[in-house]
């Protein structure tokens, strides 16, 4: 999330309106298994159609990550910052601020799976909508959005042969779906991130992306989430 000017201290949360789009999801969500080292942060959606229809919608969860979870103030959570993120959670503005607001800018001092875990719904199959496809848009979302300084992407390349592609899917992995292990696909070759995911029963897809710096602390085991 990204702010700009003075918002009032009463200014409504963004999050309660995007809770309110996830229950349009027509199938479940799909979340990591809770975990000690997780904390959910927030959900993306997107969604596309046409008139009063969806053709598509896609949640996305985002999850802070806490590397020593038994002790939340060890310094080993803390995320490693530029001095510009670091100047804009520490100097506190004379004015006061939205509660929820200051729970982001705290957030941003931990390590964050942003848009880890993403559950997809379309009306119609295509080839866009195949696993590989999936597994490659998302991955490449990660790449694009967190890791352009690494793979020294300009402020123009949106399209990049650093980025990965179908061409590097695996098939035949496990996942484990609410108990039942899913036969399902990973993408095990990029530097830095790892990709895996299945189609659910429930006719969507999913699909999760996480940094590889990661993996050691999360257990890569997923199920429903709740309704709201």
């Amino acid at each position: 999330m990204h702010f700009t000017g003075v918002l009032p201290e009463d200014a409504p949360d963004p999050r309660l309106e995007r809770e309110q789009l996830v229950k349009s999801m027509p199938i479940p969500i799909m979340e990591f298994t809770p975990q000690a080292a997780l904390e959910f942060a927030d959900f993306s959606v997107t969604t596309s159609g046409y008139g009063s229809g969806l053709d598509e919608m896609s949640v996305s969860i985002s999850a802070s990550l806490w590397r020593n979870p038994v002790d939340k103030s060890d310094p080993v959570n803390l995320a490693e910052l530029d001095d510009t993120t670091r100047r804009s959670i520490e100097e506190i503005p004379p004015w006061p601020r939205p509660a929820w607001l200051i729970e982001h800018v705290e957030r941003m001092r931990y390590p964050m799976l942003w848009e880890a875990v993403q559950t997809t719904w379309q009306r119609q199959d295509s080839e866009h909508s195949t696993l590989d496809a999936r597994l490659v848009q998302h991955a490449n979302h990660i790449l694009m959005n967190q890791f352009r300084e690494e793979l020294r992407l300009g402020i123009h390349d949106w399209d990049s042969p650093a980025l990965t592609s179908e061409r590097v899917v695996r098939h035949g992995v496990h996942v484990p779906i609410d108990g039942v292990s899913m036969s399902g696909a990973e993408i095990d070759t990029d530097p830095f991130v790892y990709a895996v995911g299945a189609k659910l029963p429930s006719g969507g897809t999913l699909t999760v992306v996480v940094p590889r710096e990661h993996l050691p602390h999360l257990t890569l085991e997923f199920v429903q989430r709740p309704s709201t």
